[in-house]
């Protein structure tokens, strides 16, 4: 069974740079699988997105969507894509009814069931004009064109920025009801609890290369967990500060902020050694696994 999506040493260096945008990219997504892109600003990820939409072409390497090269077979291609670019931009002069209209005659009809339920979903101003929306209301109607017509692919740039919390969860329903359907999702994000939610798989970009990628849930078993904890006295805290099964972090008075040097088991022993008044976990974010891709980076 073919990918979803495939890059294959997808390259893209624009005229008068010496430096590409995207070196050598390859990845691979499956039907049903959604798979969260993350990069910071100026990594590659708008490139990478534009150039699998035919927007860019590669300098080298190639882009398939089912099996179909993106630039050969561009149109076909865009039939099968729901897409939503990270700053949407969208007719001025006609309301979101109109431009959905629009886009189903040009699908050959679309389910008008589904598009209802979309428009009651997010509760879409479909009467104004679209210059008239507010930044939030503008992504209600983007995000709607790129599900209405059921794609097999969907490939989305920030897709809830300007959304309220009640939108994003209707946003994480919408992508869970996607998935369920086979369709296969690429999305970039810079909200590290979101890729966190929805994605089964990350990759991060570091100046145009791949530099990690894997399985949201591998990533997650691998922490280690952060202790905040208030002790009786501060010969505790000196007990907890040399011992080597623990790095402390931050010391304030009697409360100090622990985690495990390497394994856990060893590190609640130590802990064991001294009395606890109160104590509360939190697990290390996916933004600091990010980061430590970041911090690699070499100072220029």
């Amino acid at each position: 069974m073919k990918n979803a999506i495939e890059l294959v040493k997808l390259t893209k260096v624009y005229s008068g740079s010496k430096v590409p945008a995207i070196d050598n990219l390859t990845l691979s997504i499956k039907a049903g699988e959604v798979y969260g892109f993350l990069g910071s600003n100026g990594a590659g990820k708008s490139t990478t997105i534009r150039t699998i939409m035919d927007f860019l072409r590669p300098t080298s390497g190639s882009a398939t969507i089912l099996g179909l090269d993106t630039v050969k077979d561009s149109v076909e291609v865009r039939r099968n894509i729901g897409y939503l670019a990270g700053d949407v931009a969208l007719p001025k002069r006609v309301t979101g009814r109109q431009l959905f209209n629009y886009l189903a005659r040009l699908q050959g009809g679309i389910d008008q069931e589904y598009l209802l339920v979309l428009e009651k979903r997010f509760q879409a101003q479909l009467d104004k004009k679209t210059e008239q929306l507010s930044k939030g209301n503008r992504q209600k109607i983007g995000l709607i064109q790129a599900f209405m017509h059921q794609p097999k692919i969907l490939i989305l740039d920030e897709p809830t920025s300007g959304l309220d919390p009640l939108m994003q969860e209707q946003f994480y329903k919408t992508i869970e009801e996607a998935k369920e359907r086979g369709t296969a999702v690429f999305l970039s994000s810079h909200s590290f609890g979101e890729v966190e939610r929805i994605c089964d798989r990350i990759g991060i970009i570091r100046s145009g290369k791949l530099v990690h990628e894997g399985p949201v849930s591998k990533m997650m078993e691998h922490r280690l967990p952060t202790w905040r904890i208030v002790l009786n006295t501060a010969n505790d805290v000196k007990i907890l500060k040399s011992s080597k099964e623990l790095d402390v972090r931050l010391v304030d008075g009697s409360s100090v902020t622990v985690m495990p040097s390497k394994a856990i088991s060893p590190a609640l022993s130590a802990l064991s050694r001294v009395k606890i008044i109160s104590m509360s976990v939190e697990q290390d974010e996916l933004e600091d696994e990010f980061m430590s891709f970041y911090d690699k980076e070499p100072k220029s």
